[in-house]
């Protein structure tokens, strides 16, 4: 049958996304077949050293990392209603950011990278407006779970970039817009509007030209190699030097 006897074939049903990139060949599910139904993972399975080179920029990554989530938890709490400011505020701030740390640490001990919270938990609350930490620990547990079957990987893995962007399209666009709604309640005096600016330049810079950094020392270039990263140190260094009151 032709591939346009194929396609043919589907009027009158609806046709899905997986419908389709399995009909185009663009999913290949042959390594499900060689999997165990389960692995429990080994914890210092490639051993455990420390190395300076790497030590030094996952200290700067970690710093990015907490400015990252405090932006995303006071993004969630405006999200469901609760308050961006006072004990309540920084309470909730002291545990995300906690919770970040020991999630991290059992990461690396069990041969992963480190993991904090992640700004698309806020596009899925505005796209389900669902908010409840309930239902965040409920879904967590299933994660854990069907992280211990390899099979969910390889079929995660197999969707096609096409389809995969195309559902997260409106998820990361809610994620920017979260942010956006953050900075409208900063006042964009000389002072802010110089650090957003420059960070924002500099962050983008990187992403886009990642080989101005090649000049660079091994240690520096590691350290600087994403854009994020670059551009929070760039937002946090100025923040601490240039005079006026810190936001």
């Amino acid at each position: 049958m032709s591939l346009f006897d194929q396609v043919l074939s589907f009027s009158g049903q609806t046709v899905r996304d997986e419908d389709v990139s399995a009909l185009l060949g663009l999913i290949d599910l042959d390594a499900i077949h060689r999997l165990p139904v389960m692995i429990v993972p080994i914890p210092f399975r490639y051993g455990f050293r420390f190395e300076l080179s790497a030590f030094v920029p996952f200290v700067i990554m970690y710093v990015i990392t907490v400015m990252e989530s405090i932006g995303d938890l006071t993004a969630t709490s405006t999200l469901t209603g609760q308050p961006i400011s006072g004990p309540i505020y920084f309470r909730r701030l002291e545990g995300g950011l906690l919770a970040d740390g020991i999630n991290s640490l059992v990461g690396a001990c069990l041969n992963s990278f480190p993991s904090t919270t992640f700004a698309q938990n806020n596009g899925v609350i505005q796209l389900t407006g669902v908010g409840s930490r309930y239902v965040g620990i409920f879904i967590g547990g299933i994660l854990m779970l069907l992280g211990l079957i390899p099979a969910v990987g390889v079929l995660v893995q197999a969707l096609p970039p096409s389809a995969l962007g195309g559902a997260t399209l409106i998820l990361f666009g809610m994620v920017a817009a979260s942010g956006i709604k953050i900075l409208a309640g900063v006042p964009m005096n000389r002072r802010n509007v110089v650090i957003l600016a420059t960070s924002l330049g500099v962050g983008l810079g990187v992403s886009f030209v990642p080989e101005i950094t090649q000049a660079l020392p091994t240690m520096a270039r590691n350290a600087l190699s994403s854009g994020i990263a670059t551009g929070g140190m760039c937002a946090l260094l100025m923040n601490i030097v240039l005079p006026g009151e810190r936001q």
